[in-house]
């Protein structure tokens, strides 16, 4: 490769300056899954009511897929040669997931789940189509198998407070 193509291209091939911007946008949306994964975990350990066994696993099913995305998050982040962000004061300033506290009913705990991942798809959307342009097809990849998986629990956790 020559000096001059090095010193614009990143090791995977991806425009330096595009891989920053995509990074940027990729520490935005951990910031999401990390708020969103402790709300899910908290919905997990107070749920109460008549559903709660039914709904207790669903969101320790949840909260366990959402900890693999999130390392695979940061882990693209790291692929793109920069940093993921990790403390819960970055988390909290990038997020658009907003914390939850103190929330047990059934209903509630499902709807905070289907804005969480209303919001988290669209990110995901916006990051995909950077990616495209960027020629980023590992991210845009990424982003794609995410947004079909959580299009299909958005239909189900709708159905379910329908």
């Amino acid at each position: 490769m020559n000096t001059l193509k090095a010193n614009v291209m990143n090791r995977i091939g991806i425009k330096k300056e595009a891989a920053v911007k995509l990074a940027v946008e990729l520490n935005e949306l951990l910031a999401n899954y990390q708020i969103f994964y402790m709300n899910v975990r908290g919905f997990h350990w107070n749920i109460k009511g008549d559903k709660f066994f039914e709904l207790h696993v669903k969101f320790e099913e949840l909260y366990d897929d959402l900890v693999i995305k999130i390392d695979e998050i940061a882990e693209r982040i790291l692929t793109l040669e920069e940093v993921p962000a990790h403390s819960y004061k970055q988390y909290l300033k990038l997020s658009k997931v907003e914390p939850e506290e103190f929330v047990s009913e059934g209903n509630i705990c499902v709807e905070l789940t289907l804005n969480s991942l209303t919001e988290i798809i669209r990110k995901q959307r916006e990051i995909m189509k950077e990616a495209a342009a960027a020629d980023d097809e590992g991210t845009a990849s990424i982003m794609s198998d995410y947004i079909r998986e959580q299009e299909k629990l958005t239909w189900m956790y709708s159905a379910y407070i329908n």
